[in-house]
């Protein structure tokens, strides 16, 4: 596969050509819900048979579109059916955790065609952890025939608050070395034809889910995030939501108990520090070691002292009394938080992802008890809340989206 190289076209950097407004808002058309006959895109777009015509055109002879068989016929000739071309170059996607990074490449239809994952520690220097995720996305290149020059958009996911479109991390508490970084211009340096683009790690599984996951054809919903900390993705419209400043969603840092434990971020009784996984983890130790429970009691001792939300999980499902509390405490608090959102926003759905999602359907089953039970009739008579469809996933999907949709945009 080849980036399509037309002669007397103006191209971007990455050697795709340089699209109009018009022609964007075609091609995201029909990359979301394609493959789409001229006709439905005049209708969808609102412009004349003879305006698409011209606009399909171009993008056909640009190698952007193409026609991919022919539609069911309404009482004429079949109509011809366009495509977004999977051959115009390569997309990688990143997601970058605490502990590891997922890596992803894919054609330009979002399609993967290779997968790689290895540790990581984000606390080390940028530099490191950025130059070692090129290193792989050459050798996923290279299993595929092609060279770094192929690539024509790359996507990152971070686990911190994130200066959007500058991709810049801002005093993110796990990374503090990342702190404003031009992760950007870095990356440039060594794959100078492409436009990074770099994303809070939550916002990325938003765009994930709803591009390939539970979330697609959806126009309104949240993606929570329930690990380390707390975050919510906002889907506005089909587009995430990010705010004035890139902030939006940062549900963890609402107040939920005024007398509660100090937050990493200065104020007390955050969401994050009372209900997510080493709030979880610290309660079913101190349950452990006060006797209340004899499960997670022997847990501690096998594990040498440490206890995880995985370990409160599994202490739950087998019947104690205390691990079921604990996890019933920290999905009330997070039901009601979204209660409150879920009033303000009227979302259609809400999904549940993140590392501590996974420690059993007790967690999920109070989330949606309290959230239903606090939110008003109206706003909850068609809300769905289900675990995101992708699971650990979905951010390595996100990440090649929000590249694809980036990719005519010059950085």
């Amino acid at each position: 596969m080849t980036v399509a190289q037309e002669p007397f076209v103006k191209k971007s950097s990455n050697g795709l050509p340089r699209l109009s407004a018009v022609e964007l808002t075609a091609v995201d058309l029909v990359r979301k819900k394609g493959p789409l006959s001229r006709t439905a895109i005049a209708e969808y777009l609102d412009i004349s048979r003879g305006s698409v015509t011209a606009i399909a055109g171009n993008l056909v002879d640009l190698n952007v579109l193409t026609e991919v068989g022919h539609g069911k016929s309404e009482g004429g000739r079949r109509p011809r059916l366009l495509d977004v071309n999977a051959e115009l170059g390569y997309i990688a996607g990143v997601d970058i955790g605490a502990t590891s990074v997922d890596l992803a490449l894919a054609d330009f239809q979002g399609s993967i065609l290779e997968r790689k994952a290895e540790p990581a520690d984000v606390r080390e220097e940028p530099d490191q952890v950025l130059d070692r995720i090129i290193d792989l996305i050459v050798e996923m290149l290279s299993s595929q025939g092609a060279e770094i020059t192929d690539l024509v958009g790359l996507g990152i996911g971070v686990p911190g608050p994130v200066q959007f479109p500058a991709g810049l991390l801002i005093e993110p508490p796990l990374m503090p070395a990342w702190d404003s970084f031009p992760i950007k211009r870095f990356i440039r340096q060594r794959i100078p034809q492409i436009n990074p683009v770099v994303d809070n790690d939550v916002n990325i599984m938003a765009i994930g889910e709803a591009r390939v996951g539970g979330g697609k054809g959806l126009d309104n919903f949240f993606y929570i995030k329930i690990g380390t900390g707390i975050g919510c993705g906002v889907i506005n419209n089909g587009h995430i939501y990010r705010g004035s400043d890139g902030t939006a969603g940062d549900v963890g840092h609402i107040c939920v108990d005024y007398n509660g434990p100090i937050c990493h971020c200065g104020n007390t009784g955050c969401l994050e520090s009372m209900a997510a996984g080493p709030a979880i983890a610290q309660r079913g130790r101190e349950a452990a070691e006060s006797g209340e429970s004899e499960i997670m009691a022997k847990r501690l001792e096998l594990n040498r002292g440490e206890l995880t939300s995985k370990d409160v999980g599994e202490a739950a499902a087998a019947g104690d009394q205390a691990a079921n509390r604990i996890i019933n405490e920290s999905g009330r608090m997070i039901g009601g938080v979204l209660a409150g959102l879920v009033n303000f926003y009227n979302p259609r759905a809400i999904f549940i992802g993140g590392g501590v999602s996974n420690i059993g359907h007790q967690l999920l089953s109070t989330i949606r008890q309290a959230t239903l039970r606090r939110a008003t009739a109206l706003s909850t008579s068609s809300l769905l809340i289900d675990y995101s469809k992708l699971g650990s996933d979905a951010g390595v999907h996100g990440a090649i989206w929000i590249a694809i949709e980036n990719v005519f945009v010059s950085g």
